[in-house]
């Protein structure tokens, strides 16, 4: 089963794929967008090019595990792929992930706009494989 990570934002939205096997998450691609339906019909392709069969978006949740406005928001824009796909998608609590992200980057050197032209990638693929391995541990 081959999934698509999701990370959605306003400008941008992080795209990241497992191997077919659900087991291995990598970052592919950060898709720039002019709102959200811009947004779901850059995402929509990018999932159908990657050969998604399962969606799983970022909820972006607050430090204090509140639902605000993004949350809505991406919950939205979950809905709108999900009846242009026809595709499950499910979400994981992404919090944290930007600044894990940022230091795995720079733990690996990258810095400045080398690191803005792929974080919102590597903050899906964070998430990507935050939910595979949750699913393994929980035998789903």
């Amino acid at each position: 089963m081959k999934y698509i990570g999701v990370d959605f934002g306003d400008a941008r939205v992080g795209i990241a794929s497992s191997d077919l096997g659900g087991i291995i998450a990598s970052a592919v691609c950060i898709l720039k967008v002019k709102g959200i339906d811009d947004a779901v019909e850059q995402t929509v392709a990018k999932v159908l090019e990657l050969g998604g069969q399962v969606i799983v978006i970022g909820l972006p949740r607050t430090t204090k595990g509140k639902d605000e406005y993004r949350v809505e928001r991406t919950q939205r824009f979950a809905e709108m792929v999900k009846e242009k796909t026809g595709m499950p998608v499910m979400f994981f609590d992404e919090r944290f992930t930007s600044i894990e992200a940022v230091r795995y980057l720079s733990e690996g050197g990258v810095y400045g706009t080398k690191r803005k032209k792929v974080l919102d990638a590597v903050a899906a693929q964070i998430i990507l494989q935050s939910y595979l391995d949750s699913a393994k541990r929980e035998g789903k």
